[in-house]
């Protein structure tokens, strides 16, 4: 069994005398992997993203079970952020400002054919390693033309592909150069099985497919069995099948309770309750500063709160962790400053000498994270687009007395978590702030309830069983 992703479970640095340390990743596909068991003969196949990575690379070192790639910096470059996150990440999140962008000229070309360069190396390495008849899991947006590359060097192995993000509605689809569109869809479609968060997403993606080429590709809807896309590479018979598979991500519940109730987290609970003030409600979101997790409009929510709701001042303080996120990007570096100049306005707009309205960090913390879902009487959770959002499954599971959550109807996890949220529509700011006051005065035992139901829901499909699903499905596919 193979997995490819950008990013693998290892990180090096290079130490002050130049030694390499090797530093441990975690997330679902970490966790999936240690649940098939050490005797599987899994390989991991990621990139080389740092000059650490790359040194590591050089001298040979590296750790069993995984092959990182070092691809030049400058294709890297041009593929992850020029492609991978500078149009893809913003087609199917819907973030173009479209009177201006995107604009498809002949940079835009020169950045694609070093998504094609990417794409090809991580395929041809697959093809190198895996046995025959070996399972491949894809990964991504950064690698959607693998599954066709690796088809035509390796049809004997059995493929599949998940993506992690949202797909994009096919008007919006329709943005990119008809090839461009064309290629991304047959490399997809090489995968023996695709895999999608939400029915949503991959409805989309079906969409997307038929609109591409109605001849070729015909998706299937059975009232009974499997979704599938049927579809003709070349034209010419044989037709291949692509099944579809929908596998909502889960919280790890065992984990998370393990390490939020460790003693540095116990210490940042203490920092935090000392820094919001003694017998205040807590409105907390952790996000990173991504374009889509509206962190602004967020902000600008709360504002509209303490103006509509004067009795909450100097009783609520906002939490709100925005850690950077993409930093070389202009954009987000702009709107990392825009979330701070927001944060302070209403700091100085609302302040009193005993409060804070607005506690913001931004410096990564995981546990300082976990200390704040853990005290948090509202979670704030308002993405324009997400493909699924573990921060609304993860507060529920963590919070120590019930924690009321206001959802963004537009995150995947509104489709298992909906029912117990408070709905918003993530570019309202009034409904916004209506929904926190409403979050607010939620009785405790309601909100208690609804919590323990948003914890069942959200631990569902925990990491490593979300993998297992994947990996099994595509073996009794091929079977």
């Amino acid at each position: 069994m193979l997995v490819a992703s950008n990013r693998g479970p290892v990180s090096y640095e290079v130490g002050d005398d130049g030694s390499l340390h090797a530093r441990r990743g975690g997330g679902g596909l970490v966790s999936g992997l240690s649940a098939i068991g050490p005797d599987a003969g899994a390989l991991w196949v990621c990139s080389a993203l740092s000059e650490g990575d790359r040194e590591a690379v050089r001298r040979g070192v590296g750790e069993d079970g995984v092959r990182m790639l070092a691809i030049p910096a400058d294709v890297h470059a041009d593929a992850y952020n020029g492609i991978a996150n500078s149009v893809l990440w913003f087609v199917h999140h819907m973030l173009y400002q479209t009177p201006l962008e995107p604009v498809f000229d002949a940079e835009f070309r020169r950045q694609w054919a070093s998504y094609e360069t990417y794409n090809r190396a991580f395929a041809e390495a697959l093809a190198q390693e895996a046995a025959e008849g070996a399972a491949v899991l894809v990964q991504d947006y950064h690698l959607c033309l693998v599954p066709g590359m690796l088809r035509e060097l390796r049809p004997d192995l059995r493929i599949g592909h998940f993506s992690h993000t949202p797909w994009a509605p096919v008007e919006y689809f329709r943005m990119l150069p008809d090839d461009i569109r064309e290629q991304l869809m047959w490399g997809m479609l090489g995968a023996d099985r695709l895999g999608f968060l939400t029915l949503r997403w991959a409805r989309g993606f079906m969409m997307s497919a038929q609109d591409v080429d109605q001849e070729r590709i015909v998706p299937s809807w059975p009232k009974d069995g499997p979704i599938s896309i049927d579809h003709s590479p070349t034209g010419r018979r044989p037709v291949r099948n692509t099944l579809i598979g929908v596998h909502g991500l889960g919280a790890d519940a065992e984990f998370l309770h393990a390490r939020s109730h460790r003693a540095d987290v116990e210490e940042r609970m203490a920092a935090l309750r000392e820094e919001i003030g003694e017998g205040r409600r807590t409105i907390v979101r952790v996000d990173r500063t991504e374009l889509s997790k509206n962190i602004v409009r967020g902000l600008l929510a709360y504002r509209q709160l303490l103006d509509d709701h004067p009795e909450w001042r100097e009783r609520v303080v906002h939490v709100a962790f925005a850690y950077p996120s993409r930093q070389d990007l202009a954009v987000y570096r702009d709107y990392t400053a825009e979330v701070q100049r927001v944060a302070d306005e209403i700091n100085s707009l609302y302040g009193t000498p005993g409060w804070t309205p607005v506690v913001l960090h931004v410096k990564d913390d995981f546990a300082r994270s976990l200390a704040a879902y853990r005290i948090a009487d509202v979670a704030l959770v308002n993405p324009i687009r997400d493909g699924m959002n573990l921060v609304a499954k993860e507060v529920p599971v963590v919070s120590d007395e019930g924690c009321a959550l206001v959802l963004s109807r537009e995150a995947g996890a509104f489709q298992e978590l909906g029912k117990d949220a408070i709905a918003v529509n993530p570019y309202d700011v009034i409904a916004t702030a209506d929904a926190l006051h409403e979050a607010l005065t939620m009785p405790t035992e309601e909100r208690a309830e609804r919590t323990k139901r948003l914890a069942v829901a959200a631990t569902a499909l925990p990491p490593a069983q979300w993998f297992l699903e994947q990996l099994n499905a595509l073996r009794d596919q091929a079977s």
